[in-house]
């Protein structure tokens, strides 16, 4: 059986501008696919991806679902559009409220202000769709900041769920990708459910970007430094985490050594 590797990511190209992360984010899971791996990839609906140029359309059967966030229903909407020359669909988590404004996480250099809640309805968004598909990933390959709550999200809560009661893995991509305004400090309550104690999101009582890339790190079981121009302090908390880790790779060689870094955790 094929291995199947779910990408959770912040930016692809060509639905979002040319970075080191939206390059990997589209050429990663095609290069995964093309190395005998089953997909699947996941995308914010931004409001600046252009849903015609781009040829989006919603997948009936799995939008309809509403996610409670802070007590308040918000539908989720699922799009779907294709990579042609990779042959590559990718899926897009939409909602008015959250993604119905024209720029992504910043806007005039300023950061939204619920972007703690979209982070959480992008993490939720993504997982109860991989549900409604019936399909287990044995890896779960996170990248950016946007994504940092889904190794919790899997390992905390989700990972009682029957349909992931395989030994999945969980990879965090770090980036340069840090933001410069505090998220609500009320985001590690609206986190918790029935189940949880305080002590599993204390990490982030305060969550700016580094507590963030620290909590992503706690649960995931494996960390990549995606962006070569990491400060020393981001990879003294990749490193110190004392979790397998792979460093920055060149663009020729990436692929290969990210699916062997795959292959490495599964067999561990």
């Amino acid at each position: 059986m094929k291995l199947k590797v779910l990408f959770v990511t912040q930016e692809i190209m060509p639905y979002m501008p040319e970075t080191e992360m939206s390059k990997i984010g589209r050429h990663l899971p095609q290069g995964i696919q093309e190395r005998d791996k089953e997909i699947r990839t996941f995308l914010p609906k931004f409001g600046n991806i252009n849903e015609r140029r781009n040829q989006l359309h919603e997948v009936i059967r799995l939008s309809g679902m509403n996610l409670v966030i802070n007590d308040t229903d918000h539908p989720l909407v699922i799009k779907v559009a294709s990579i042609q020359p990779a042959r590559m669909q990718v899926y897009f988590i939409d909602n008015d409220d959250y993604f119905g404004r024209k720029h992504s996480l910043t806007e005039k250099g300023k950061e939204f202000d619920d972007n703690d809640e979209r982070a959480i309805f992008y993490s939720r968004g993504v997982i109860e769709t991989v549900k409604k598909l019936g399909w287990a990933p044995d890896i779960i390959h996170c990248h950016g900041w946007f994504t940092s709550l889904v190794p919790f999200y899997m390992k905390k809560i989700y990972s009682q769920d029957p349909l992931f009661e395989n030994d999945f893995k969980i990879i965090y991509s770090v980036y340069n990708d840090r933001f410069n305004k505090t998220l609500n400090t009320d985001l590690s309550q609206k986190l918790l459910t029935e189940n949880l104690l305080p002590e599993d999101v204390e990490t982030i009582a305060n969550p700016d970007w580094d507590s963030l890339t620290r909590f992503a790190v706690e649960n995931s079981d494996g960390i990549i430094m995606g962006s070569k121009s990491l400060s020393e302090e981001t990879k003294d908390i990749i490193i110190s985490s004392n979790k397998p880790y792979l460093k920055p790779q060149d663009d020729d060689s990436l692929v290969d050594k990210y699916n062997d870094f795959y292959n490495k955790l599964i067999e561990k």
